[in-house]
């Protein structure tokens, strides 16, 4: 398979799962204007899913394309210290909204957001775990730039968080026990947490409830890109808690441009906020058995 790269791409991505054969298609829909430049070329073989749920599998090979179109097409600007043109996204079926960053006027430089995963409820939310405890219930990515923001529900994991009163949890509590289900390998929950290293945290409180922020590297994935070991993916998250659950953003990106994109991300991050539920509300706990 062949992946083509440029760096005025206008692309869609759709990741898809053939039930009768074991390869994985990654079809990129490319709208490319003519460049005197020859296009770059990424080659990588066709790999085999495990016996484990296809969702992971499929997921892992996205942020696979991901980081490789990114280590072979750098940014082509470089961005200094400007306030991004920020677009608001609320949901309403979950209660929550955030801002993301969608262009640099005076650098004439716009982020290729692709919404990967619309909003969905969480008893019919993708699981990042075999347990399914912690759900994404939406994504979006750029593809190009290797920016992801996805926002998580899933409730606390009750060996790390020992007590229902929130205003004793601590911020690395808490994002040991969002970390402690946040993997698609078939392990344990303090091996996944060791897949993770926690670089800082701290806590806030927004119209009187509490706000758990934290920054972590991810030094481990199911699939291995790049021989570089010091290449990990950088997060920034936020969580808030309602209803018994945690509600969790994060905007990540590679280590080497997080210099650059880092600050883009914590703006992200920092305007996650839960919303005051409407009748399009639905709750963690009702119909847990409703996929669709």
């Amino acid at each position: 398979m062949v992946l083509h790269s440029s760096l005025s791409l206008s692309l869609s991505l759709f990741p898809v799962l053939s039930p009768n054969n074991n390869n994985i298609h990654l079809i990129l829909n490319n709208n490319l204007n003519q460049h005197k430049h020859k296009r770059k070329h990424l080659s990588c073989c066709a790999l085999k899913p495990t016996s484990q749920n296809n969702t992971f599998f499929r997921r892992d090979f996205v942020l696979f394309g991901l980081t490789s179109l990114s280590l072979t097409s750098p940014l082509s600007v470089t961005l200094a210290e400007e306030e991004p043109k920020m677009a608001s996204f609320e949901d309403e079926l979950n209660a929550y909204s955030y801002l993301y960053p969608v262009e640099l006027p005076s650098k004439k430089f716009v982020f290729k957001w692709v919404e990967s995963r619309k909003p969905e409820r969480y008893s019919s939310a993708a699981p990042l775990s075999p347990d399914a405890r912690l759900r994404i219930v939406s994504e979006r990515v750029d593809i190009i730039d290797n920016l992801i923001i996805s926002v998580t529900i899933g409730p606390p994991n009750s060996s790390i968080i020992k007590t229902t009163d929130k205003s004793k949890w601590t911020a690395r509590e808490v994002a040991d026990s969002v970390l402690s289900d946040k993997s698609a390998l078939r392990v344990t929950s303090s091996q996944r947490l060791a897949e993770s290293s926690v670089l800082d945290t701290h806590s806030g409180e927004i119209d009187g409830e509490p706000y758990w922020y934290y920054e972590y590297l991810v030094r481990k994935s199911p699939i291995k890109v790049t021989p570089d070991s010091s290449v990990f993916r950088h997060y920034l998250a936020s969580t808030a808690e309602r209803d018994g659950y945690f509600y969790s953003i994060s905007a990540s990106t590679l280590s080497p441009q997080w210099e650059k994109m880092g600050p883009f991300l914590e703006k992200s991050v920092s305007s996650f906020r839960l919303l005051k539920p409407t009748e399009n509300y639905v709750p963690p706990y009702k119909d847990p058995w409703r996929f669709w």
